[in-house]
């Protein structure tokens, strides 16, 4: 049996990953951290029925020695120095943050606004994308779990990027449920604000989650450069991930040799949802699970072979955008079932 600890257990993705945990028949929770609510239990703070006492960060970090895998959900930046902590005992490390997912420290300094404390430290981590990095996901003991807007759009988009097909301009057109925001009090993810509303926000080339699927898509292939017009919306649902992606195909490549690339590209994928003909992605389709839906349709009936096709790719935020993701992502590394504990 493996034994977690979970850093940052109270927010909403620490929350789903100890409930998961809870299922999974190789991993338990050893212990989780709050800064803001440690001396208190964890059913304390959640309406869940496990008393796991809440201790300090700096409290886990002095018990390493009694866990296999750390799972950090901190805020971005806040990740830096716990990883060097940890890295250093040999424990697995799976960075739910930010702070690892960028291999270029110059890249992350343009995108988080500061410079990167720790650049020694990223060539060591693995990006845990785990349809396309499985080979070295797979005994990775520092693991950079992807963003929950990258993971819907580069899985969407992989198999076009990897046989060249991909547009050099494409468009994405996300909507997020509001927990994608964190458990945060600011005044616009507040109820009256959010609900029967939906607001666009870092529209064009603003969002920080574009420097991922640069940093993915653009080396997929070799030959192609591709820029992204990224518009994310806050949608008033409270879970889930929907992107539609608008691209342009080379002429001559049909709607079946889309499919078929994509039926090839991930057989056997355990959590990839291809939908059939005339069927749309969905949040529904994913809620509450580790999936990633995706559908292919033609964007003119009248020229149903291209070349301008709509991709729709939908998860759940806080399962395959989050924390589903990084359960797979542990179960891969130590080389046992990756499905274990996840839908």
């Amino acid at each position: 049996m493996y034994k977690a600890g979970i850093a940052g257990a109270t927010g909403y993705t620490g929350f789903e990953l100890v409930q998961m945990i809870q299922r999974h028949p190789q991993l338990e929770v050893a212990w989780v951290t709050s800064e803001n609510s440690a001396g208190k239990t964890f059913s304390e703070v959640h309406a869940a029925p496990w008393d796991y006492p809440l201790i300090s960060l700096q409290e886990g970090m002095a018990r390493a020695g009694e866990v296999d895998v750390v799972f950090l959900c901190l805020p971005h930046t806040a990740s830096i120095e716990p990883v060097r902590a940890f890295q250093a005992t040999g424990v697995h490390v799976v960075d739910l943050s930010a702070d690892f997912r960028l291999a270029d420290p110059a890249a992350y300094q343009r995108w988080y606004g500061v410079p990167h404390t720790a650049p020694d430290l990223l060539p060591q981590f693995v990006y845990g994308l785990c349809e396309i990095n499985r080979a070295q996901i797979a005994g990775a003991r520092l693991i950079a779990n992807p963003g929950c807007y990258p993971t819907s759009v580069n899985l969407g988009l992989y198999p076009l990027a990897k046989a060249g097909w991909l547009s050099d301009q494409v468009i994405v057109d996300s909507k997020s449920g509001v927990s994608g925001a964190g458990r945060q009090t600011k005044l616009q993810y507040s109820f009256v604000e959010a609900n029967e509303n939906l607001t666009p926000y870092n529209v064009g080339v603003r969002h920080r989650h574009i420097a991922e699927m640069e940093q993915v898509l653009n080396r997929v292939n070799g030959q192609h450069t591709h820029r992204f017009l990224f518009s994310p919306h806050l949608l008033p649902v409270n879970r889930g991930i929907l992107s539609t992606m608008y691209v342009s195909v080379p002429q001559g490549v049909t709607e079946q040799m889309i499919r078929d690339l994509y039926a090839e590209t991930y057989a056997g994928e355990p959590f990839i949802h291809l939908l059939p003909a005339g069927q749309f992605a969905s949040l529904r389709h994913t809620a509450y699970t580790n999936r990633c839906a995706v559908s292919i349709t033609s964007a003119d009936p009248m020229q149903p072979d291209g070349p301008d096709y709509i991709i729709v790719a939908t998860l759940d935020n806080l399962i395959k955008g989050a924390s589903g993701q990084a359960i797979q992502n542990f179960n891969l590394s130590v080389g046992i079932d990756e499905t274990l504990g996840l839908l």
